[in-house]
C-alpha cells in the first residue's frame, strides 16, 4: 500500500505543477500532508516535517547567503567582463547563445555547486535571452542538464556519496567514468546546437555590427526592420535602445507560433511565469547597466580574489559550505558597501530571490520529510529492486544505471546513495558484479537529477530566470533522460560499466 501511495503522491504532485493547477510551493506542502493522513500517519506529520526541515536547513542557509554574495558580486561588476565576452562570442546568433549557455554552465559547474552555477549563468545570460526574445526554458534546460553531467566531479556530491556508501575511493569511481561523462557533455553541446538552430528558425538570424546597430541577414520572405531589443556591442545593458533587424525564417508547414507556454521552442511569457517576452515587456527592460551606481571598479581585483578564494575553499571543503557563503557575503557587503544604508539597500534588492528560494527549500522539506518518514520511499525502492529478474543479475551495472535515472529524480541523493545503492551493490555481488561498477553506474542519472523538485538549486535556476517550474520540467525531462542514456551507452561502449 505504501508503495502505491508513494507513486500516486509523486504523480499527483507532478501533474498538478505541470498543469499549473497549484504552485510548486503549495503542492510541495499540501500534497504530502494529505498523503501522510491517507497512510494513517497524520499524527506524526509534525515530526516528519521538522525532521525534513532540520535536514535541509543548512542548504537553505547556504542558498540564502550565496544569493546575497553573488548578487553583490553582480552589483559591483565582477561578472560584467564575462557578459561582454559572451556577447562578443554570441553576436546575437541564437545558436551561439544556447551553445554559450552550455559552455558557461559546464565551466562554472567545476566548483561542484549547482546553486553557484545557476546564479552566474542566469545573471550573465538572462538579459541577452530577454533582449533577443529567446525561450528562457531553453536556457534553464540546457544549464540544468550541463550542470547535471558536471555535478559528478568528486567534490560535487554524488561521487563522494557513492564512495562513502560503498567504502570506495572517489577517484577510483570518477576517473574511469571520465570518457563516458565527456561523451555526455558532448551530447549536451549537440543538444544546445539543435535547440539553438530551432530558436534561429523561429526568430530568424540576428546580427550586431561593430557600432552596436543590429542588422538582419537577408533570406526569402524577409520582413526587414521588425524591431526587437538587443544589447549594444559597446557594453551590455547600456541605456541605449538599439534596433535588431530580424531576418525572418521562411514560412513552412513546420513553423511554430512565436509564443508558447514553455514547450520545445516556445517563448515563455512573464505574466505566466514561463519567461516569454510579452508585447511591450521589453520596452522598460534594462540589462546590466555599465554606469550603475553600485559598480566598484576600484575593488574589482579584491572581489575577484575573494570569489576565487571562496570557490577554492568550497572545493577543498575547508569549512561547511553554508559557513563559507555566510562569511563571504558578510565580507563582500562590508568591503564594497561600508555604509549601513547601502548594505540594507543591497540586501533588500536581493530579498525577493532569497525569500522565494528559501521558501521552496523548506516546502521541499515537507515533501521529503513525509516521503521518508512514512516509509514510502523505502517501500518504492525495495519494490523496484525486488522486481529485478534473476536473469538480469549479471547485468546489475546496467540495471543500476537505468534505475538511477528515475530514482535520483524522485529521491534525494542522500536517500539514493545511502539507501538504495548499497542494496544494488549487494545484489550485484551475489552475481559477481563489483561494487565499483555499481558505483560508476549510479552516476548515470545525475543529468536528470538536477531538475528534480527535491533539488533546492533548481529553484534558484527557475526563480532567477522567471520560469515556471512546471514549464521547466516539461521541457527539460526528456532531454535530460536522453543525456543520461547517452552516458550509460558510452559507459557500456567503453567497458566502464
Amino acid at each position: 500500500m505504501l508503495t502505491i501511495l508513494g507513486f500516486v503522491m509523486i504523480a499527483t504532485f507532478l501533474v498538478l505543477i505541470m498543469t499549473k493547477k497549484m504552485s510548486p510551493m503549495a503542492a510541495l506542502i499540501l500534497i504530502p500532508a494529505l498523503f501522510c493522513v491517507l497512510v494513517g500517519k497524520g499524527a506524526h506529520l509534525g515530526e516528519y516535517v521538522l525532521k525534513g526541515v532540520g535536514d535541509l536547513a543548512p542548504t537553505a542557509a547556504m542558498l540564502m547567503f550565496a544569493i546575497i554574495y553573488f548578487g553583490v558580486m553582480i552589483d559591483v561588476g565582477l561578472f560584467d567582463p564575462v557578459v561582454r565576452g559572451i556577447l562578443r562570442f554570441c553576436k546575437a546568433d541564437p545558436v551561439r547563445v544556447v551553445v554559450g549557455t552550455a559552455l558557461l554552465a559546464a565551466i562554472v559547474s567545476l566548483d561542484g555547486d549547482g546553486s553557484t552555477t545557476f546564479m552566474i549563468t542566469v545573471s550573465a545570460l538572462y538579459p541577452l535571452y530577454r533582449r533577443l526574445k529567446m525561450s528562457l526554458v531553453v536556457m534553464t534546460g540546457v544549464a540544468a542538464t550541463a550542470n547535471g553531467v558536471m555535478n559528478t566531479v568528486p567534490w560535487g556530491g554524488p561521487t563522494a556519496r557513492a564512495a562513502t556508501a560503498l567504502k570506495l575511493d572517489a577517484g577510483d569511481i570518477f576517473v574511469p567514468m571520465v570518457p563516458a561523462l565527456a561523451t555526455g557533455l558532448v551530447a549536451v553541446f549537440l543538444l544546445a546546437y539543435v535547440l539553438g538552430r530551432r530558436e534561429r528558425r523561429r526568430l530568424g538570424l540576428l546580427t550586431l555590427d561593430g557600432a552596436g546597430t543590429a542588422t538582419g541577414r537577408a533570406v526569402p520572405e524577409q520582413r526587414a526592420g521588425e524591431p526587437v531589443l538587443a544589447a549594444a556591442a559597446g557594453g551590455f545593458g547600456a541605456r541605449v535602445r538599439t534596433t535588431v533587424r530580424r531576418a525572418a525564417a521562411p514560412r513552412t508547414a513546420k513553423a511554430r507560433p512565436a509564443a508558447a507556454t514553455g514547450g520545445d521552442s516556445g517563448t515563455a511569457r512573464p505574466q505566466t511565469g514561463t519567461g516569454a517576452v510579452a508585447p511591450g515587456a521589453d520596452e522598460d527592460f534594462q540589462g546590466l547597466d555599465p554606469h550603475r551606481a553600485t559598480l566598484r571598479p576600484g575593488l574589482y581585483w579584491f572581489n575577484a580574489a575573494l570569489t576565487v578564494a571562496l570557490l577554492v575553499l568550497l572545493v577543498l571543503q575547508t569549512l561547511p559550505i553554508p559557513v563559507l557563503f555566510l562569511l563571504g557575503a558578510a565580507t563582500a557587503l562590508t568591503v564594497n558597501f561600508p555604509h549601513m544604508p547601502d548594505q540594507k539597500a543591497r540586501i533588500a534588492a536581493h530579498s525577493e530571490n532569497v525569500l522565494n528560494v528559501s521558501g521552496m527549500v523548506f516546502a521541499a522539506a515537507v515533501f521529503t520529510g513525509v516521503l521518508t518518514g512514512t516509509g514510502m520511499v523505502e517501500h518504492m525502492a525495495r519494490w523496484l529492486v525486488d522486481g529485478i529478474p534473476d536473469a538480469l543479475g549479471p547485468h546489475m551495472g546496467i540495471v543500476t544505471g537505468v534505475l538511477s535515472i528515475p530514482l535520483t529524480y524522485f529521491m534525494s541523493n542522500d536517500g539514493f546513495y545511502f539507501g538504495i545503492v548499497p542494496i544494488l551493490a549487494e545484489a550485484g555481488a551475489a552475481h559477481g558484479v563489483g561494487a565499483l561498477e555499481i558505483a560508476r553506474a549510479s552516476l548515470v542519472g545525475q543529468a536528470l537529477h538536477m531538475s528534480s523538485p527535491l533539488v533546492p538549486a533548481v529553484y534558484v535556476l527557475v526563480g532567477m530566470a522567471k520560469v515556471e517550474f512546471g514549464d521547466h520540467t516539461r521541457f527539460t525531462v526528456k532531454w535530460a533522460v536522453l543525456t543520461s542514456l547517452v552516458v550509460l551507452a558510452a559507459g557500456l561502449l567503453y567497458g566502464i560499466i
